[in-house]
């Protein structure tokens, strides 16, 4: 049959945008039972025919982390790690994260109670004897909470976040903090995708071009994995004579449908300038 975005069928991928809104909003229990279990098992043992089992890539990761630390005197790779962060000590952030379990957790129990019991008393049969949700219901049920409870729909933020409109909200928020003007430079350099953008940044004191950066802001499953990240393409050396560096800002958000721009969720934006603080 045709497919009709109405009607379907629809094909739920395991991207990012795909994934979370199919948990979030398919009221079928089933769906989305299966499409946690195949999200939380990729790459592993539990694969359909255990040919992209990672586990012992994992494993054999992690012993050579282990034998490049002790190679330059570190107990760990963790101490290694942190040689050259800001944190002074593996116990400094250990304590740090149990400072924010011992702070977060009451308040992840009090909201899990009350999903819980939006879906005891709304879910029907299902729910209304279950002692506790299953892991594929707790994200479906926070979104009806959100929505009972404040009146709020993500999806009906869209229509405020299209990209355009979020970059130039970001890059003026920047400006007025750090004095600095973003400026679009495409076709200056050679970009991996025609998704790809690239951008210069100035200092509005001198004029002078400081550095650059991409952005990649959309999801591609077919050959880029999920997950947001920043990271250095170029670094600033005097060494080699490079004055300006050049940055990956790369995101995984909801892509351009047509002649529509990318309408992002609230979730998307945060990631965005999460990436971009780095």
């Amino acid at each position: 049959p045709e497919a009709d975005a109405e009607k379907g069928p629809w094909r739920i991928t395991l991207d990012g945008p795909s994934y979370i809104a199919c948990m979030s909003h398919s009221p079928n229990r089933d769906v989305r039972e299966k499409i946690y279990k195949a999200f939380i098992t990729r790459a592993s043992e539990l694969t359909a025919d255990g040919t992209q089992d990672n586990i012992p890539n994992i494993y054999e990761i992690l012993k050579l982390k282990q034998e490049m630390a002790a190679l330059l005197g570190y107990k760990n790779y963790a101490e290694l790690s942190l040689a050259r962060k800001m944190a002074p000590s593996v116990d400094s952030v250990r304590e740090l994260s149990d400072l924010i379990l011992e702070k977060a957790l009451p308040a992840a129990e009090k909201e899990l109670a009350e999903v819980t019991a939006l879906a005891k008393k709304d879910g029907g049969d299902v729910y209304a004897n279950m002692e506790k949700l299953a892991p594929w219901d707790v994200t479906f049920w926070a979104e009806r909470l959100k929505e009972t409870k404040f009146e709020l729909k993500e999806e009906e933020l869209r229509p405020y976040f299209a990209l355009p409109n979020v970059l130039d909200g970001m890059f003026g928020l920047i400006k007025r903090i750090f004095n600095v003007e973003i400026k679009p430079a495409d076709g200056e350099a050679e970009v991996w995708n025609d998704d790809v953008q690239f951008f210069n940044v100035y200092d509005n004191a001198s004029g002078d071009h400081i550095a650059s950066f991409y952005l990649d802001p959309y999801s591609r499953p077919e050959n880029k994995r999920g997950g947001a990240w920043m990271d250095v393409c170029i670094g600033k050396s005097d060494a080699c004579n490079r004055d300006v560096p050049v940055a990956y800002l790369t995101c995984n958000g909801s892509p351009p449908v047509g002649d529509k721009p990318s309408l992002m969720t609230f979730r998307e934006v945060v990631t965005l300038f999460h990436e971009t603080g780095h």
